[in-house]
């Protein structure tokens, strides 16, 4: 399994789901607000805002949310001026870490990101320190039922884009960040409704790591996740099925 901000769905079962699903709404809703502010409202010639709606409606937010967060977008409330910042930094055993935030408190957010990676056994670096290592890509989440592997490959072969993960109900996309709009657009058309379609940070290698590196480092990516300004985590490791069968148990 490689790292990236979904491990979440493999770690935590029941009684996690409410909290997640609450917390994906409020990260879409910060991203359908800065986008409807930084493009305009009309999701047509703004493809950030069709992007983000059409990720909600892949997780079934609810209309009336969706509506809410562009018109908290076209306002001028200034708890919504929401700017976007990237951490990078590393957790134990060396492992490289990227933290996307929207936040309307820079400072706020960078000690308490700071402090997080402290209590966790890593340590915050300069922008820069560790994003050489990964590459920025478009990434769509399809519902496995919706398609057979052998068909899904075809059709990215004809699309001219390959790469892709599975886990065990979804296949993960990825493309090229200008690719991004139009194939999540193709995929929606000729298998259904997509999970979700955004800008994600992909590493080039990753770091296989073992039980106890892996018990702190889930423990700080979840922490990190769990800020209300945090809209996504990403990171380079990989773990053994056998280490991860014994962490899930």
């Amino acid at each position: 399994m490689a790292g990236h901000s979904k491990f979440k769905n493999i770690m935590h079962r029941k009684g996690a789901q409410d909290k997640k699903r609450a917390k994906e709404f409020s990260r879409l809703g910060k991203e359908i607000s800065v986008a409807v502010k930084v493009g305009g409202e009309d999701p047509e010639s703004n493809i950030r805002l069709r992007s983000a709606i059409a990720s909600a409606k892949g997780l079934n937010m609810p209309k009336e949310n969706i509506e809410r967060a562009i018109k908290k977008g076209q306002g001028n409330d200034p708890d919504s001026n929401y700017e976007e910042v990237r951490y990078e930094g590393y957790g134990p055993d060396g492992v490289a870490i990227i933290v996307e935030a929207l936040t309307n408190n820079k400072n706020r957010t960078a000690a308490e990101i700071r402090s997080t990676f402290g209590k966790h056994g890593g340590n915050l670096g300069e922008t820069g320190s560790v994003s050489f290592g990964f590459e920025r890509l478009g990434n769509i989440s399809l519902t496995k039922s919706l398609v057979k592997e052998d068909d899904l490959f075809e059709f990215l072969l004809d699309n001219e884009t390959d790469d892709y993960e599975t886990t065990e109900n979804e296949y993960l996309i990825y493309c090229e960040q200008n690719k991004l709009h139009e194939l999540n657009d193709k995929i929606i058309q000729t298998y259904g409704q997509t999970n979700f379609a955004s800008l994600v940070w992909k590493s080039k290698s990753n770091i296989s790591i073992v039980n106890e590196t892996a018990d702190k480092l889930f423990k700080l990516l979840e922490v990190l996740e769990d800020n209300d300004d945090v809209q996504g985590v990403y990171s380079n490791f990989e773990v053994d099925e056998n280490v991860m069968s014994t962490l899930t148990s």
